[in-house]
């Protein structure tokens, strides 16, 4: 092993007229150089992206109001990202960066987008829950978007009905009004 050493320190005088001390000096120079000038031209490095905490586990919320939902929209990273379907509400925090604020579908979140799925609309007077007048096709479309949000997001909740609540008494609270005591009529004998 010494005599290649040897043997390549006697061969670069030879062969570049230099000494072995000077050779390995402008060598070294050389790859030096070669570094500065390469890292102009390299790309600049990734950004280093702050790793987001995962979001809590879903939290069943019960029924909500329309304007208890909007509260849920995205800009408050406290709470999580909420939107719902035919009256169903999905925890959609796992795809914040669709939904939540400066993602395609931010408009979406904290409301009732049934409408604006099932008419593919970006519209603001479509964002609702209002089904009327859909065609069966938009209907169908729909039901696509509700089998996906099912299948991919834990349902948390569903958006309390103001009318027709079905409590009979049309107030949309779901609750019964209170009877006031009436006294049986007689009947005569």
């Amino acid at each position: 092993m010494m005599n290649i050493a040897n043997d390549l320190l006697d061969a670069i005088p030879a062969y570049t007229g230099l000494s072995p001390t000077a050779f390995f000096t402008v060598l070294a120079l050389g790859v030096a150089l070669w570094l500065v000038v390469s890292s102009w031209f390299a790309p600049p490095p990734p950004p280093a992206f702050a790793p987001r905490e995962p979001p809590p586990p879903p939290k069943q919320l019960g029924e909500v109001t329309e304007e208890e939902l909007s509260a849920y929209d995205g800009k408050d990273d406290s709470k999580p990202l909420l939107m719902a379907i035919k009256g169903q509400i999905y925890d959609v925090s796992m795809s914040r960066v669709f939904y939540g604020p400066g993602g395609p579908y931010e408009l979406f979140a904290g409301k009732d987008a049934s409408r604006a799925l099932a008419k593919m609309s970006f519209e603001p007077e479509d964002l609702n829950g209002n089904l009327d007048g859909l065609s069966p096709y938009e209907l169908e479309a729909l039901s696509d978007w509700e089998y996906k949000f099912s299948s991919k997001y834990i349902k948390v909740g569903e958006i309390k009905k103001a009318i027709g609540d079905g409590d009979g008494d049309g107030d949309g609270d779901g609750v019964s009004a209170p009877v006031e005591d009436e006294k049986p009529e007689k009947i005569a004998d």
